[in-house]
Parts: structure tokens; sequence; C-alpha cells
């Protein structure tokens, strides 16, 4: 049994929300720069120029990416031989994500009430996802969701008899609906089976894989590559002003489900969509 305090849980997630917030992934700064030498128009060639100095800038100074630094979406693998002390996990996420968002200048952006919307005035609670498993570490992921693209999300509840085309082309229907709202291009995490519930935790964790690869299995990779195709024919472009690259990947995570279910969740990411980890 391995013991960890709640101390170093709230020094990693502070210095994780600020990381997050500031540097971008490097396999999402490789993807952006990849695409912008794909992209066919002189405007969109010229937005993919400033999206490019501008995660440059932000990691060199130290300063958000973006001004929206998100909902601190938190993940938690904790492996079942890890004794934690000095306190409760959630108290120590929540404490960590107040800290960092206090301390690195990040803007505030979570209300207590969904109706009555009074900001809490240090973007906390953060949204919790923990995970038992095996050995005595512990990996923690931040991954701050701003709201221009969340809100771009869609649901279906498919029956079974839905083909794959059926799906790819609701992936696009999604993208085409959200237009220049989730300030493209576009990053889309897809969930697939399971429970409601389920389906969107996939969806969500599909935004924290690689935007340069496809997915171990033949079918899904062969999947996420022609959502990709069908999402970047719609001719959104850069910043909703018209291109050839509207989205910079599609990554599908599938579950087993019912069988008189097909749930799909899209999870709307923009072009910087963050996370950033640590192991304890």
């Amino acid at each position: 049994m391995r013991e960890i305090c709640c101390d170093e849980i709230i020094k990693t997630v502070r210095d994780l929300c600020i990381e997050a917030a500031c540097v971008l992934p490097p396999e999402l700064q490789k993807r952006i720069r990849d695409c912008a030498g794909q992209e066919q128009s002189p405007v969109g060639q010229g937005i993919f120029g400033d999206l490019i100095d501008n995660f440059i800038l932000a990691q060199a100074r130290r300063l958000p990416i973006c001004q929206d630094t998100g909902m601190a979406v938190v993940f938690i693998e904790l492996g079942q031989e890890v004794h934690l002390t000095g306190g409760l996990l959630a108290d120590a996420v929540n404490e960590g994500v107040r800290r960092g968002y206090e301390e690195g200048y990040l803007r505030k952006s979570v209300v207590a009430d969904p109706l009555r919307r009074v900001n809490t005035d240090d973007n906390t609670p953060a949204v919790l996802h923990l995970s038992l498993v095996a050995g005595d570490r512990m990996k923690i992921t931040v991954a701050p969701k701003g709201f221009g693209s969340e809100n771009m999300s869609g649901m279906k509840l498919f029956t079974p008899a839905a083909t794959r085309e059926d799906i790819e082309d609701f992936i696009a229907e999604v993208a085409s609906r959200a237009g220049s709202n989730p300030c493209p291009p576009m990053v889309l995490g897809v969930g697939l089976g399971g429970t409601v519930e389920q389906c969107a935790l996939l969806a969500k964790r599909a935004l924290l894989l690689d935007p340069t690869g496809h997915s171990d299995d033949a079918y899904y990779a062969d999947m996420e590559r022609c959502a990709l195709e069908k999402v970047n024919r719609l001719g959104i472009g850069p910043q909703g002003l018209g291109g050839t690259v509207t989205a910079l990947s599609v990554r599908i995570l599938a579950a087993p489900t019912h069988i008189a279910g097909l749930p799909c969740v899209v999870n709307m990411g923009c072009h910087v969509t963050r996370h950033a980890e640590a192991i304890l």
C-alpha cells in the first residue's frame, strides 16, 4: 500500500490547470501545423498562421491560449494499492482547481446553479471522473472545457438498424449545425454504445485521444477517416470563413450496449482542445 497525501494532489491539480490553459498538447500543435499545409483557402491559411502564432506566444509567455479557460474536467485513474491521506479526494481536486484558476489568473466561468446563475468566483466545483485501476499510482488529467464548443455537441439515440454511414452522417450533421460557433477547425470526440451517460463520457474521453492518430481497431480507424472527410467537405473552414479544413480530428470510442439501442454522442471541441496530465 502506497500513501499519497492530498496536499500533493492539490499542488498537482493546481499546476495542471495552469499548464493546460497555457500549453497546447504537442500532438495537437503538430496536427494544426500539418493541417495548415493542407488548407487551400488563402484566408484559411492566414487564420492557421494566427492560430500557430497564438499557441507559440501563449506557451512562451505562460498566458491562456484562449480567454475561455473552461470548466475544469478532471479525470483520475486511481491505483487500488493507493491510500489517500490528509483529506477527501474531491475536496483536494476542488482546492487545486481553486488555486490554479486564482493564481494562474484564469477566467472563472462556473455558476453554482444552472438557472439562478451566480458565479462561484473560483471556477469550482470541478467535474470529477474517477476510475479504479491496478497498481499504486495515480494519474491525473485536467481537461478545461470551453462552452463555445461544448454547446455545439449533439446526441442521438439511434435504433440498432442504423448503419455506420448513418453515424458518420450524424457526426457531419452536428458539425454542420455548429458552423463557426465552436471556433473551427474543430476536434470531435464521438461516443458510441453503452447507456446515455456512458456514451457522453466516452465522447468526452475521445477528445483526449491523439488527434494525429486513429483507433487501434481497423474498423473504427476507417470510420474516423471517413467521418473526418465528410466534415471537411462541409467547407466551413477555419473560423467559419470557408476552406478545406473544418476539423482537425474525429476520434471514436465505443462500448458494449443493449440489444435495443445505439446511443451516439458527439462532443465538440475547438482548435484548442486542451489537457495536461501527471502521474503521482
